[in-house]
């Protein structure tokens, strides 16, 4: 295997490229990125960068005498078309075709949209200076979306004087994900400081200054932001005979065919931690799967199962949530430290006889040590409870 081809020059790319070199393959390893930028940053841009605390210099995940090291054939600007599987051959939108001996994919993800023109949306760094630019006292900010990433742009928004409109199809935002309870204590948040929270509303398109709904109210606005989820970058496998199937579909060690991984954003891969297909969106897990990736790749005869724990951070207002583990399609949410009502609070999820999920408001680090541990011990719900902190409560 004389070259190794990443495409997608983010966090899980760039983390595969290093591992193969720290493993000590000498070859070539070719790193496509559709963007004309190294490597950089993401989580920072709907906190520091869009909150005008840091300036982009401080973004690149590495310098250039560190990307020089590595002895990449860096290939950015340009994005892969297509992928000839058996040909060992991948297609880039300039014309070019790249043979390779491994592959690894880390298109990550990109923004969804609404019907419409006019509205920003928050994944790249250009997009992140266009909002920027355009927020402060007396402008009005309309968000389609109160997840994570809509959440914390409101934060920042209000931080910096602008009038916030959240827009959320769900009675409770994020209800799905962290529970109902947890759902509301930080949507509270977003009230006291002053945004305008709509929930149950489902907008239809983005229309000239503001949004329309389906009931054909229209919210005005200076800007709009569309923070309605993500969609992986899976097109350009159209084709190939790899399964694509909400991302690149991959088996316990990231493969998705002999010689193919996937890592980052845009794999969807079988957790044996929890027994289940998962695709993660954070950044921790992009560079942990980058790197198991490439180590699979390169000792195929001593390949391990990528196995981890899911970590993922917000940071709203004072807010500091910290979350492990798989909290998604839990069947029980307990409260057992703290209280809602201060936000400051841990709370564990159960699915099933397990402990799987523990998320954490306004908490020490070391709180969560422990929890993280018996989620990756599999132990058992009641006992871990039991152990590890009396329930004081359930959500």
């Amino acid at each position: 295997m004389r070259t190794v081809l990443v495409v997608g020059a983010s966090s899980a790319g760039l983390a595969a490229a290093e591992a193969l070199r720290r493993e000590g393959y000498d070859g070539t390893i070719t790193l496509v990125g559709d963007e004309p930028r190294a490597p950089y940053d993401r989580p920072p841009l709907s906190k520091q960068i869009l909150s005008a605390r840091w300036e982009p210099d401080r973004l690149p995940l590495r310098s250039t005498a560190d990307l020089d090291a590595l002895g990449l054939d860096l290939r950015l600007g340009v994005a892969a078309t297509g992928l000839e599987l058996a040909g060992r051959t991948v297609h880039l939108a300039d014309g070019t075709r790249l043979p390779y001996g491994g592959l690894i994919v880390a298109t990550g993800v990109r923004p969804r949209r609404l019907p419409g023109a006019g509205a920003h949306v928050l994944r790249t760094l250009d997009d992140a200076l266009a909002l920027r630019d355009r927020l402060g006292p007396g402008k009005r900010l309309v968000i389609v979306g109160a997840g994570f990433l809509g959440a914390e742009a409101a934060a920042v928004a209000r931080g910096l004087g602008t009038e916030v409109t959240l827009l959320e199809p769900a009675p409770v935002p994020l209800a799905h994900a962290v529970g109902e309870e947890v759902g509301r204590v930080l949507s509270g948040a977003h009230l006291d400081h002053g945004v305008d929270l709509r929930t149950g509303v489902t907008v239809s398109e983005a229309a000239g200054g503001g949004v329309r709904l389906d009931d054909g109210e229209v919210v005005e606005a200076d800007e709009v932001l569309v923070a309605i989820g993500s969609l992986p970058n899976t097109e350009w496998l159209a084709g190939s005979g790899l399964t694509v199937r909400d991302g690149l579909v991959c088996d316990e060690y990231s493969a998705a065919a002999p010689d193919v991984y996937g890592a980052g954003d845009v794999a969807r891969w079988h957790n044996p931690l929890f027994g289940v297909a998962m695709r993660v969106e954070h950044r921790t897990n992009a560079a942990e799967q980058g790197m198991a990736a490439a180590r699979n790749l390169l000792r195929p005869e001593a390949r391990k199962p990528f196995a981890p724990m899911p970590y993922f951070w917000s940071d709203q207002y004072d807010m500091k949530i910290q979350a492990f583990g798989h909290l998604r399609g839990h069947d029980e949410v307990t409260l057992v430290e703290g209280d809602f009502g201060e936000r400051r609070f841990l709370v564990a999820y159960r699915t099933g006889e397990r402990l799987v999920g523990v998320l954490a408001v306004g908490m020490p680090p070391k709180t969560l040590r422990p929890w993280r541990a018996a989620i990756a011990s599999r132990a058992l719900w009641g006992e871990a409870v039991r152990a590890v902190s009396p329930a004081t409560g359930v959500a």
